[in-house]
């Protein structure tokens, strides 16, 4: 079964009810963030590379055919005029690493109206987790200011494939290594880990397991402290590095606990055993909210190892992306409903200074100082230039990171909820037993009428 067959049903039914009408003209599709998640103030653009791999190969093919039929509970013969449909039309897009507002662009595509139809699962659902996740790890380099973040996430992310994603765009857009093997060879990127509790829970002591990693790790090592107690992990760990024959570098871990005051107890045992040049990394729950916070408060960490809230971009999981055609066979054409209006006709989006965006028709003049953001990448079904590389991506979120406002970078606490409290609930719990007691009184008076 091809990749053709990452779709949903009714975009199966509607592309063959299309072919079956004769509407084969060329369509064009914008798909956009209709918002921003309330704490965000950017995008960052991401998953156009393998979305152009997968427009590359698409053709539907028998089994395809027969895989549709079947969901449809219809003989293959009815799905045929399906096979062999492939894709060549055209995509501009926004390249990877590009900062991008809500309402803008990603991605636009313009092919025959079923070929369209048919590839918008697969790119909304690469487009969209990919720019949730690469917004996500940016905010956390933003946190950081300057503080070198790597990458935890691999074992909680929704699949290994999610890992790789995250690995990737963590890099793109400055972190600074990952602890996902895969990833590290796939994409050249510097990998980097340390050890497990576990580890030290199989040794009959901690300094028993640090002395052996040692000899196992040929580079500097990093041990983990707090398996036990905090300040005698440090200790013991500043023992066995002072003794290493590669000198005393490498670096402590903490995972728990209040990160900045352990930090600081650590600092002062380290600094005491004449180790002022072995780093702190914290991990364990990280994000960019408590990045921020470590940060502000001057907590002696040297290194950020940033996990499952970057990989699963906890606070905001989805972003509300759509798919939505804006002309039809040379038509412009806009959708009407209620908080879901659409702007008809193809479009450019306009980047001047000071991220004051505008998005216009695209053919017309741009306005002073507008540079086009979106590129054409491919024409007649294929790529217009060799594959984009994650160093290219990487050096264009640096020089729109630059120039991001003061306001956009920063980075906006969610307001948590107003608690319930005891005399809340206990009107509450009022209010539905008057409501509860006012129904069944209703009730017995409708049922008196009724024998009566």
């Amino acid at each position: 079964m091809s990749e053709a067959m990452t779709t949903d049903l009714y975009e199966a039914t509607m592309a063959l009810s299309y072919l079956r009408e004769g509407m084969t003209g060329p369509a064009t599709f914008d798909l956009y963030a209709r918002g921003l998640p309330p704490e965000r103030g950017f995008l960052v653009a991401a998953g156009l590379e393998p979305a152009l791999d997968f427009l590359s190969g698409f053709r539907v093919e028998p089994e395809d055919v027969a895989a549709f039929a079947a969901a449809m509970h219809r003989p293959s013969e009815d799905l045929e005029p399906l096979l062999g449909l492939g894709f060549d039309g055209e995509v501009r897009a926004v390249p990877e690493g590009r900062i991008v507002l809500a309402g803008e662009p990603l991605l636009e595509l313009t092919a025959p109206l079923p070929q369209a139809q048919l590839v918008e699962t697969y790119l909304m659902g690469q487009l969209s987790h990919q720019t949730t996740i690469a917004s996500k790890a940016a905010r956390c380099v933003l946190a950081a200011e300057g503080r070198p973040v790597v990458d935890f996430s691999l074992r909680r992310t929704h699949g290994p494939w999610a890992g790789m994603q995250s690995a990737r765009l963590s890099a793109m857009t400055g972190f600074t290594a990952t602890s996902n093997v895969a990833a590290a060879a796939a994409y050249g990127i510097e990998a980097s880990g340390t050890m497990a509790h576990a580890y030290i829970e199989a040794f009959p002591d901690e300094e028993t397991a640090f002395r052996a990693f040692a000899r196992t790790h040929p580079g500097p090592v990093t041990f983990l402290v707090d398996t036990y107690d905090t300040a005698t992990g440090v200790a013991t760990a500043a023992r066995v590095l002072r003794e290493l024959e590669s000198g005393p570098s490498g670096a402590i871990r903490l995972d728990s606990g209040d990160l900045g005051e352990q930090a600081v107890r650590a600092r002062k045992i380290l600094d005491a055993a004449g180790l002022p040049e072995v780093r702190i990394v914290a991990s364990g729950g990280l994000d960019e909210y408590a990045l921020e916070e470590l940060v502000h408060a001057g907590a002696p960490i040297d290194v950020f190892a940033v996990g499952t809230r970057m990989g699963v971009s906890a606070d905001a999981a989805a972003l509300d992306t759509a798919y939505k055609l804006v002309d039809y066979d040379g038509t412009p054409v806009m959708k009407l409903s209620s908080a879901k209006a659409t702007a008809p006709g193809t479009k450019q989006v306009w980047r001047r200074p000071g991220y004051a965006d505008v998005i216009g028709e695209r053919g017309e003049l741009p306005p002073n100082g507008g540079a086009p953001l979106l590129e054409t990448v491919m024409r007649e079904g294929r790529r217009t230039g060799a594959p984009d590389t994650l160093d290219r991506a990487r050096r264009r979120f640096a020089t729109d990171l630059a120039g991001l406002p003061p306001h956009a970078r920063r980075i906006r606490h969610p307001v948590p909820p107003r608690p319930a409290t005891s005399a809340g609930l206990a009107g509450l719990a009022g209010r539905v037993r008057h409501r509860i007691e006012h129904r069944l009184a209703a009730d017995g008076e409708a049922a008196g009428r009724q024998a009566a």
